[in-house]
């Protein structure tokens, strides 16, 4: 069994009298310790996708597992559960409480959970000891997005969920927080998940969901991704 699966998976939105297929006949898997990513335009269905995986969002129909548990059929309390101890969110927005500092921030986030890291570690693993007195407002776009991945980190969660990470920074910045991102991956074995409508972002990841109306068209592997840091786009 893959330590991620999506079976037969649809969600359906009713708008008024119209029936909004998001996704539908959604089959995919992800390995534990991989880096992976979800790309597709706009409205393809990927943050459909992460929003289900993440327990946001409950499928119509279909089956999701993540390291056995199956997340599809859980009730809302279980889902709050899963939520608080299992899944790590990085949004494009940093979505930082403004008036904590960096470690208050990541500490905010270790309290909730059962087995969190100290907020010290994951912040100097992201490259913020010396910032973690300073308040939102005090760090560039960059840096907040790297207290919020440490945000995430702290919980010590089974998956690590991207929503279009580097979509509020600029060329060199997002560039710094993809590569955070993989070698996270590397050194802490945490399995995440980028979605993105980006492809560029597809050569650093081991492996690739492409998105399209509502279902994963292909899926592909790298055996050699590339580097963050030599990525263009």
């Amino acid at each position: 069994m893959a330590f991620v699966e999506f079976c037969d998976v649809c969600k359906v939105y009713q708008m008024g009298d119209v029936e909004v297929r998001a996704v539908y006949g959604m089959n995919f898997a992800i390995e534990q310790g991989e880096l992976v990513v979800i790309v597709g335009p706009s409205g393809a269905g990927k943050t459909t996708v992460l929003n289900m995986l993440g327990g946001m969002d409950v499928p119509t129909s279909g089956t999701i597992l993540l390291d056995g548990q199956c997340v599809s059929s859980m009730g809302e309390r279980e889902l709050t559960q899963y939520r608080r101890h299992d899944i790590g969110f990085v949004f494009q927005f940093y979505n930082l409480v403004q008036n904590l500092t960096a470690l208050e921030n990541v500490e905010l986030a270790s309290q909730i959970c059962n087995d969190p890291l100290p907020a010290e570690q994951v912040l100097a693993q992201v490259g913020l000891s010396n910032r973690q007195d300073n308040f939102p407002s005090q760090l560039s776009g960059g840096e907040q997005q790297r207290v919020a991945i440490a945000r995430a980190l702290a919980k010590n969660p089974k998956l690590l969920l991207c929503d279009e990470p580097t979509g509020a920074l600029d060329y060199v910045t997002g560039k710094q927080i993809l590569g955070l991102l993989q070698n996270t991956c590397r050194s802490t074995g945490h399995t995440v998940a980028i979605v993105t409508h980006n492809s560029a972002f597809t050569k650093i990841a081991d492996r690739v969901i492409e998105v399209r109306e509502g279902h994963a068209r292909r899926v592909l592997m790298n055996t050699h991704p590339q580097d963050a840091m030599t990525l263009e786009w």
